[in-house]
């Protein structure tokens, strides 16, 4: 017998593990989304080195990289860097 099988078994024995394996699979969901936007699009991260070895430098000042920014506006933003 196959494991999901017997998970299949179990929760029709036990109902009140439903909520316990949607949330489980949620979490478990949300994570793995994060981790992905996290290795596409942080600037910290470089998947092509030769022919992009410093990607936080082709950033704009106003581009937002942030998951979640508190009162800042990226808009308003000047750029406060040297070119390299």
């Amino acid at each position: 017998m196959s494991l999901l099988a017997t998970v299949g078994k179990q929760l029709k024995s036990h109902p009140a593990l439903i909520p316990l394996f949607i949330f489980i699979g949620g979490g478990a969901t949300m994570s793995v989304m994060y981790l992905g936007r996290l290795a596409l699009k942080n600037p910290d991260v470089s998947w092509d080195r030769k022919n992009n070895p410093e990607p936080w430098n082709k950033m704009e000042p106003t581009q937002q990289y942030k998951l979640f920014a508190i009162n800042m506006d990226y808009s308003k933003l000047k750029k406060d860097r040297p070119d390299f």
